[in-house]
């Protein structure tokens, strides 16, 4: 079984607009249809996304399929104000995953306790089959880490395209 994790297409940043309401960019759909027809999906898997639009709608690009919504899997909770540097505040919140790294970001340890047991409760469930779970570049880093058993790779967190293809031999 092939666990395929997708990092949703390049969202449409909407300002005064939460990052968890952010909707595809119909100028990014070319960018999902590659990966659709790129052969890196496999053809027949189980689907699921997270709840934010931009994933849903990539996950609707991506395959005629049905595609479960699982509520977990949303990103890593980034409320408040605009962050100068966002590449560094993640790396922080990657170095102190029981602090926020920003005002109004959860903890990175709550995402991983939420994001980390979906993934897993769906694996229990299909067993021998391959999985394809559509949603965010930080949730998917935590998972591959956890996956693994290596550390957050944060130099390819970095290097994610939108969208992105993260597989894990399970």
């Amino acid at each position: 079984m092939t666990l395929h994790l997708v990092r949703h297409g390049r969202p449409t940043m909407t300002s005064g607009v939460p990052a968890a309401e952010w909707h595809l960019d119909p100028e990014a759909y070319d960018d999902v249809w590659a990966l659709r027809v790129s052969g890196r999906l496999p053809a027949r898997a189980a689907w699921f996304t997270s709840p934010e639009p931009k994933a849903v709608q990539t996950a609707q690009l991506l395959t005629d399929a049905q595609v479960g919504v699982l509520p977990d899997l949303h990103e890593h909770e980034r409320t408040g104000e605009r962050v100068e540097d966002f590449h560094r505040a993640v790396r922080r919140a990657f170095a102190r995953p029981d602090e926020p790294a920003v005002a109004g970001w959860e903890p990175l340890a709550a995402c991983r306790g939420r994001v980390v047991p979906a993934v897993r409760r769906v694996l229990d469930v299909h067993g021998d089959d391959d999985v394809v779970l559509v949603g965010h570049g930080t949730a998917w880093t935590l998972v591959v880490a956890e996956l693994t058993g290596q550390p957050p790779d944060l130099d390819r967190w970095e290097s994610l395209a939108m969208p992105d293809l993260l597989t894990v031999a399970t």
